[in-house]
């Protein structure tokens, strides 16, 4: 059963060694935001794209997102986030583009994923070669 303590471990075994492929890390990420998290109550899942320096320094954030909400007990506990994250120099048409789209405001996560697809926030980077990508899981 798919666990969220068990969630980035079982995301990079889909993706595999080709990191190198955005359009594989979509669909991989595509198909884990439909796939059951024992104990989840409502699938959290996000895009968000802008450029941030998080790093020191500042780099376009291209950003898929699965959030978690723990529960213990019936009491909320805390939230977690797979982040499957690409970073790319800020080109001046980089910099015009900012995002931030959460699933569940929409019907279903078929309509929020077709309608990602539809950005131009998510089709220019998708066709752009990143700098660095990255998965990993955490607390906020």
């Amino acid at each position: 059963m798919l666990t969220v303590n068990n969630a980035e471990s079982y995301f990079k075994n889909k993706i595999g060694d080709d990191t190198e492929d955005i359009q594989n890390f979509w669909e991989a990420f595509k198909a884990f935001s439909k796939e059951a998290v024992e104990g989840e109550e409502e699938k959290e899942i996000l895009f968000q794209c802008g450029v941030y320096d998080f790093t020191g320094n500042e780099l376009f954030h291209f950003d898929f997102v699965r959030q978690f909400t723990v529960f213990e007990e019936d009491d909320h506990s805390h939230m977690e986030q797979l982040h499957c994250e690409f970073l790319y120099k800020p080109t001046s048409e980089l910099k015009k583009l900012k995002v931030e789209e959460w699933s569940m405001d929409y019907d279903d996560i078929d309509n929020f994923l077709n309608h990602i697809e539809s950005l131009r926030e998510f089709k220019i980077p998708m066709n752009l070669k990143p700098i660095k990508s990255e998965i990993y899981q955490e607390e906020i």
